[in-house]
């Protein structure tokens, strides 16, 4: 993969990192967004890790008057129903997030050392791709977000990720993200299978400190159980 990575890297470790968390940014934000998480986690107890903040593209999203930014794909609605879906930017996304994957088996991380995470629409990318990817992944983190193209899950998915754990966080107070459209995702996605464990906080569209200590506490554990 010979691309230019986009993006910004953090690690976490002074050796070569063992495991890698590939983390998506939220809509109009970028891979800046999410860097001041790495302190915390490293506060937390994670060691040897290389974090990789991509860059989304930059698109029209029509919901903000169709005005240009960094997103994953283009947002309609905030229903997030089946007709306000953007297919192919969902599965341009994928694709990038997917060559993300590959790259880092390049640097000598294998796939069930790898983890994907996002925020918001990066959760929602997040999701989508581990779901779909046909190497199993050591897990998902899914903050404030919903899983897209639900109704194509059953089908689409990948047999090497019907195990993988999914540590799925939101806000109960979500301006942005009806917490009602993420349970629905997390009750969809428990229907077919997936290990879910399921946060809520009281919280907005955002982080808290007592979220990030849970993925923290979250990553450490599922690591030990490998």
């Amino acid at each position: 993969m010979n691309e230019k990575f986009d993006g910004i890297e953090m690690t976490i470790g002074q050796s070569e990192p063992q495991y890698a968390i590939i983390w998506l940014h939220g809509l109009g934000a970028d891979g800046n967004d999410f860097a001041p998480v790495v302190p915390e986690l490293e506060k937390l107890g994670l060691e040897s890790t290389r974090f990789v903040f991509p860059h989304a593209p930059e698109r029209p999203v029509t919901i903000n008057g169709g005005m240009r930014m960094r997103a994953w794909y283009d947002i309609t609605s905030l229903q997030f129903d089946k007709r306000s879906q953007d297919v192919t930017g969902t599965e341009q996304s994928q694709a990038l997030v997917e060559q993300l994957i590959t790259r880092e088996n390049q640097r000598g991380i294998s796939t069930d050392r790898i983890m994907l995470a996002g925020f918001s629409q990066g959760g929602a990318i997040a999701l989508h791709t581990a779901l779909r990817h046909e190497n199993a992944l050591a897990g998902v983190i899914a903050l404030s977000t919903y899983l897209p193209l639900a109704d194509e899950l059953a089908q689409a998915r990948s047999t090497a990720n019907n195990e993988t754990p999914v540590f799925m966080a939101h806000g109960a107070a979500d301006d942005v993200i009806a917490q009602p459209i993420a349970e629905a995702s997390r009750d969809l996605m428990q229907e077919l299978g997936y290990d879910i464990q399921w946060h809520s906080y009281p919280m907005t569209h955002t982080l808290s400190i007592e979220e990030i200590s849970d993925v923290a506490g979250w990553i450490r554990e599922k690591r030990q159980s490998n």
